[in-house]
């Protein structure tokens, strides 16, 4: 199974690609995280979030692998606990499904991509950088996925 993260914004600071990297470079082989990034819009002059999001939320879609399990990241999504989540994998596993986390820009997703996607998950009800979370949705993955194969990871 590949993990794909489809995330909205590049040249992001140093902390959080080494975040990112640390915890995709622990994933097993058959759980590897694949990082896509989507070049987020300019912000100019008189440009309305809503025409920001749509041409985000048109990258995005262009972008998703074919067929993928698209689950948005929302902070008004369904918030799962680790071991839900891990719970999660292990029927997409078993299934065959090829997840894509697609992440926002600043500006949030369009309804677009949360219309088309197959489950909203949030990470937090707090609001958070969109670079933070790919650093913690990575992190979250490989624990899941660490419960998986019942390494002492994850401690209840």
């Amino acid at each position: 199974m590949k993990l794909r993260i489809l995330a909205v914004g590049h040249k992001m600071p140093a902390w959080i690609e080494a975040g990112y990297q640390e915890y995709a470079k622990r994933m097993p082989t058959d759980a590897a995280l694949e990082l896509i990034e989507i070049k987020p819009e300019k912000r100019a002059a008189g440009a309305s979030t809503e025409r920001i999001q749509k041409l985000e939320a048109d990258r995005i879609l262009s972008s998703l692998p074919s067929q993928p399990m698209l689950v948005a990241l929302d902070e008004r999504g369904k918030q799962f606990s680790t071991i839900e989540l891990s719970d999660y994998l292990a029927r997409w596993m078993q299934e065959a499904v090829q997840p894509c986390f697609v992440i926002g820009g600043a500006d949030g997703l369009d309804a677009s991509v949360k219309a088309r996607s197959d489950l909203l998950l949030g990470v937090s009800s707090l609001t958070l950088p969109h670079g933070l979370v790919r650093v913690l949705l990575a992190e979250q993955l490989y624990r899941a996925v660490s419960i998986l194969k019942g390494h002492p990871y994850h401690r209840e």
